[in-house]
């Protein structure tokens, strides 16, 4: 007797993306109902990106965080803000942009269930997991330029072998999901509000700024 396998268990989400045409209302409906993981068994909802389909840029973060998870909307948290003020800086619209995660659920810790829930970083397997709704999300936006936040992103979208420190500031020309990309990497907003006191935060903050302008610069 041949035992199936739950889809969660397969670890993979190509089953519940949708087949042909299909733009972002389609595939943001289906992936409410995603179950390519079991992260998908503690988050409170799937987080889709945001904005629109004819973004010129795409910025790609880890996972949702506590307040993406309870509002159902990516990078609307502390680094969200932070995030669109370092775009604007750096004279890009945020408004303009779309914004996602590697991950579309939200994973943590919680060492009581009235406690704060505490980030976890997802795996190599989750990330690969979710990966084909970042690829469906690529082949509609076709953004000019991906903008990579932090080191999960990284390794979602070029591999394993991504490190942010040596790749970050610098215009990279990649193939992610089948298609020729331009990319540009930098550090995950939430790690500048982590910064041991605010002159790391000003420092961490400014170099945020400065790979984000040469994103501008690739787009101007």
């Amino acid at each position: 007797m041949v035992t199936t396998r739950a889809p969660e268990d397969a670890y993979t989400a190509e089953p519940f993306v949708p087949e042909g045409a299909r733009g972002l209302p389609t595939l943001r409906r289906a992936a409410a109902d995603c179950r390519g993981c079991p992260l998908h068994r503690d988050a409170t909802q799937t987080v889709f990106g945001a904005g629109t389909a004819h973004a010129r840029v795409m910025l790609v973060g880890e996972q949702p965080g506590d307040q993406e998870d309870r509002q159902g909307k990516p990078f609307v948290g502390p680094a969200g803000k932070l995030l669109d003020r370092a775009l604007a800086e750096a004279g890009i619209d945020p408004g303009e942009a779309y914004v996602t995660n590697a991950v579309k659920h939200f994973k943590f810790t919680q060492a009581e269930p009235r406690k704060r829930r505490i980030h976890k970083a997802p795996t190599l397997r989750e990330m690969t997991a979710c990966g084909p709704w970042l690829a469906a999300e690529l082949a509609v936006v076709e953004p000019e330029l991906i903008v990579i936040l932090g080191a999960t992103a990284g390794k979602a979208l070029l591999g394993s072998s991504f490190r942010v420190g040596e790749a970050r500031g610098a215009l990279l020309e990649r193939e992610v999901h089948g298609r020729p990309e331009k990319l540009v990497a930098t550090v995950h907003p939430s790690s500048v509000l982590r910064a041991r006191d605010d002159a790391d935060r000003k420092a961490a903050y400014e170099g945020l700024v400065s790979d984000l302008k040469v994103a501008a610069r690739a787009l101007s």
